[in-house]
C-alpha cells in the first residue's frame, strides 16, 4: 500500500490527465475511434507515471503496472519511466530508480521505459540531466531518450518544435557525444509524436513532415512509423496511403514500425493491430520484424563515428527493403 509521502508525491508531480485531450492540445479528431486509442494512450501514460510517482518499491510499482490491460501496458511503463527519472534527478533521497526498474519488471519494456526517461528531461533542470538519466547505461539504447524528449516537446511545445520547425542545437547530453546525433534522436521523437498532433490523420500527418527540411524528413518518418503501429489509429487504407506519403522515406517509416513491432513482441504486448501495421508498414509480420531486429544489433559505434544505434537503424532498415522486393 502506497504511504502518505507516496500519495502526496504522485499528486505534486503527475500532471492533469486533460493534458493528454486531443481537444485541450488543441490537435484535430479524425473520428472517435481514432481519439480514443490516442487518448488511451496518454491517460496510461498518466496511470503509469503515477504508480511510480508515489510506488514504495519497483515491486509495487509493477503489481499495479501490471493491472493495465495488455494492448496499453507499454505506456505505462513509459510514463513510469518519466515518473522515476525525475524521481533521481530531485535532490534528495536515492538515484537509483530507474537502474533498478531497467533491472527487475520494467527489463521487458526496456524501450519504453529509455523513452519516458526522456520525458523526465523536459521537467528537470540541465544540472540534474546526469542523474535524471543515470539509469540508461545501455550505450545504444541511450539514444531512446532523446526520442521521448523530442516526443515530449512536440507534443507539448507544438508551435515552436511542429509549426515553426525549432532543432536543437547543442543539446549537451550525453557529454561523450556525438552532439551532432542527438537532434537526430530528438526528430525521432517529434516525428512519433506527429502521429498524436495530426490525430492520426495521415493526410495530416504527412503535410507536417513535409513542411521540414528535406533532411530531416526520414527520422520524421521512422518516429511516424513507429507510432502508427504501436499507438493504433489508423486503418488498412490508411496505413497504405501513409507507405505512398513517405516516399523516398519508406525505408525509415519501415524501420520505425520494426521498432514498435519489436518492443510489443519483447514484452508480450503484440495485438491483431500490430500485425495488421507491420504487414503493410514492413511486409512482415511482428515476430520477423522482432527478429531482424536483434539479428542486425552491432557490436558498437561504426569506425567513422556513427553511433551503434543509427547503425542499427539502417541495417533494419536495409532487410526490410530487400525483403519487400524479393517476395512478390
Amino acid at each position: 500500500m502506497a504511504s502518505i509521502a507516496g500519495r502526496a508525491r504522485r499528486r505534486v508531480l503527475t500532471p492533469n490527465m486533460s493534458e493528454t485531450h486531443l481537444a485541450v492540445r488543441g490537435f484535430p479528431e479524425k473520428d472517435q475511434a481514432s481519439r480514443e486509442a490516442l487518448e488511451a494512450a496518454g491517460g496510461t501514460f498518466l496511470t503509469g507515471f503515477g504508480y511510480a510517482a508515489e510506488a514504495a518499491s519497483v515491486d509495487e510499482a509493477e503489481r499495479n503496472l501490471d493491472t493495465v490491460e495488455s494492448p496499453l501496458r507499454g505506456f505505462a511503463y513509459e510514463g513510469a519511466g518519466m515518473a522515476y527519472a525525475i524521481r533521481d534527478g530531485l535532490p534528495f533521497g536515492h538515484h537509483h530508480h530507474v537502474a533498478d526498474f531497467l533491472a527487475g519488471p520494467a527489463e521487458p519494456h526496456t524501450y519504453m521505459t529509455c523513452v519516458g526517461v526522456g520525458w523526465a528531461l523536459a521537467k528537470v533542470p540541465r544540472s540534474r540531466w546526469a542523474a535524471t538519466t543515470g539509469g540508461v547505461t545501455d550505450r545504444m539504447l541511450r539514444w531512446l531518450v532523446h526520442d521521448g524528449y523530442g516526443f515530449h516537446q512536440a507534443y507539448f511545445e507544438t508551435d515552436k518544435y511542429v509549426r515553426r520547425q525549432f532543432r536543437e542545437q547543442d543539446f549537451g547530453w550525453p557529454a561523450d557525444g556525438p552532439a551532432w546525433y542527438a537532434a537526430r534522436a530528438i526528430d525521432q521523437g517529434i516525428g512519433r509524436a506527429l502521429w498524436f498532433v495530426g490525430g492520426s490523420d495521415v493526410t495530416i500527418v504527412a503535410n507536417m513532415v513535409d513542411r521540414f527540411d528535406a533532411d530531416r524528413r526520414p527520422d520524421l518518418f521512422a518516429g511516424v512509423g513507429l507510432a502508427a503501429t504501436y499507438a493504433g489509429g489508423a486503418d488498412e487504407g490508411e496505413l497504405r496511403s501513409l507507405v505512398e506519403r513517405a516516399g523516398d522515406c519508406r525505408p525509415q517509416l519501415a524501420q520505425g514500425s520494426a521498432f514498435a513491432a519489436s518492443a510489443r513482441v519483447i514484452a508480450d504486448l503484440t495485438t491483431p493491430y500490430t500485425g495488421l501495421a507491420t504487414r503493410v508498414l514492413c511486409g512482415v509480420t511482428p515476430e520477423r520484424a522482432d527478429r531482424i531486429c536483434q539479428e542486425t544489433k552491432p557490436g558498437g559505434d561504426a569506425d567513422d563515428g556513427t553511433p551503434a544505434y543509427e547503425v542499427w537503424r539502417q541495417r533494419i532498415a536495409a532487410v526490410l527493403i530487400s525483403t519487400a522486393r524479393s517476395e512478390p
